[in-house]
């Protein structure tokens, strides 16, 4: 058979993908090696993490309650007042022609009565008269002296008068209503004269100003803000966003820990005041505002400024802590390689993340121990807690260990260990946390239980 030249190039490529096949197949087999870390001991903090703003204990926004042009400011940004100080003028020229007009009705108003209490008298005297004549005329009528038309004349004029009179009365009961209104004219005309001139409510720093002079302000629909006055800025509070899954363990009277971009080296303390039960939804999350009261004696910290609050709800000291990596690791092995594994070291075959309490046996550290003790000491929502969870630890001879545990608090890098379930663990053991050469070189796997929440 004849070897032509295409044939041989056929053969030199299909070796040439035989040898690549295999350098591949011999690499993928070659020792495995894990990324690990070890178990520690030491102390756990669990905090809240959220965001906040800095605002002043007391904060009076000042407005105006009349329209006008801004004649004068006596304040400015960072200002200090007292209580009843002059902080600006608005111009009063028409409010004070108001008042002048209001009083000159109310003069009008009061020589109008002087009038009507003259028609009052006057009218009285003539009922005196009318009355009189009548007596007279009846007398003469009785002695047949005047007739019975001077009687009748005499009767009608005595009615008169006393309408005269009733007519008086009304009239200087009108007038005296007028003199009320007048005077009420003239109050309002006052106010409105004393509103021009705006004072401070409280004492306090002025924080912001919203007018310049020359400026129109228009009180129409609503009093415009002119300045806002923060009482004490020696006093002040974060209001953090706190989440709602947060809320259930944070209460008053907490110790809180802050920083602001302001001094990124500084960490300001303060203690939770109460949470507040109105809620914000915004894109379907839901936050409650956790009040913080804090100390600003040096007047380091302004209003407005951003927080980065972070709470304190659980600690545990003296505790062996396992690396979070560890607790998301699964092994890149077949279904019944593990499967033997759990076998061998008596680990259920259906042995959950989370186990219930009456799965720990009974060998759970009695009273008087060291670990109940610590236990007696963590918070009840902490021993509540019974997560089991399944870590590898790396033997001495690169062989893999199942250990199912009992956790407890985190604080997103570790993980307290309550509790071995099934085998041991002790400060110093290499767990698994992810793969770095073998089978398929995966990563620790970021996801499963102990991986911070977004």
């Amino acid at each position: 058979m004849k070897i032509t030249k295409r044939k041989i190039t056929v053969l030199i490529l299909l070796l040439a993908g035989v040898g690549i096949f295999t350098a591949f197949e011999m690499r993928s087999r070659g020792p495995v090696q894990y990324y690990t870390a070890k178990v520690e001991s030491g102390e756990i903090k669990q905090v809240v993490e959220a965001t906040g703003t800095i605002n002043a204990v007391i904060t009076v926004q000042v407005g105006s309650q009349v329209s006008g042009t801004i004649n004068k400011l006596y304040v400015d940004f960072n200002s200090k007042v007292k209580r009843g100080q002059l902080i600006a003028q608005i111009d009063p020229a028409l409010f004070e022609g108001a008042l002048s007009q209001a009083k000159a009705d109310l003069e009008n108003a009061k020589a109008n009565l002087a009038v009507s209490l003259a028609n009052t008298a006057k009218a009285k005297a003539n009922e005196v008269q009318t009355k009189a004549d009548y007596a007279r005329a009846q007398g003469l009528y009785r002695d047949g002296v005047v007739s019975p038309q001077a009687l009748d004349l005499a009767r009608a004029n005595a009615e008169s008068g006393v309408a005269q009179v009733s007519g008086a009365l009304a009239s200087e009961q009108q007038a005296r209503a007028q003199v009320l209104q007048k005077e009420a004219a003239v109050q309002v005309a006052q106010t409105n004269l004393d509103y021009t001139t705006i004072r401070a409510p409280i004492d306090g720093t002025v924080v912001a100003r919203s007018v310049d002079v020359g400026q129109t302000v228009a009180a129409s629909l609503q009093a415009p803000t002119l300045f806002t006055i923060a009482q004490d800025l020696t006093k002040m509070q974060v209001y953090a966003k706190t989440d709602e899954s947060d809320v259930g363990q944070i209460r008053a009277g907490q110790k809180v820990a802050f920083k602001v971009d302001a001094y990124p080296r500084d960490t300001f303390s303060g203690t939770v005041s109460q949470v507040r039960m109105n809620s914000t939804i915004v894109q379907n999350v839901v936050t409650y505002d956790t009040i913080i009261d804090f100390d600003n004696p040096e007047l380091k910290l302004f209003p407005g400024m951003t927080a980065y609050v972070t709470i304190p709800v659980a600690t545990a000291a003296n505790v062996i802590k396992v690396p979070n990596g560890a607790l998301r690791y699964k092994p890149d092995l077949a279904a019944d390689e593990i499967r033997a594994l759990m076998q061998k070291y008596g680990i259920p075959e259906n042995a959950q993340r989370s186990a219930k309490p009456e799965e720990v046996p009974s060998a759970a550290p009695g009273p008087g121990s060291p670990a109940s003790k610590k236990a007696a000491t963590r918070p009840q929502a902490q021993q509540s807690r019974g997560d089991a969870q399944i870590v590898w630890k790396l033997l001495p001879d690169s062989s893999l260990e199942p250990v199912r545990i009992r956790t407890g608090i985190t604080d997103h890098t570790f993980t307290e260990l309550v509790q071995p379930v099934n085998g041991n663990l002790a400060d110093g053991d290499n767990l698994v946390t992810g793969l770095a050469q073998g089978r398929s070189s995966t990563a620790p796997r970021m996801s499963g239980p102990g991986v911070p929440k977004r």
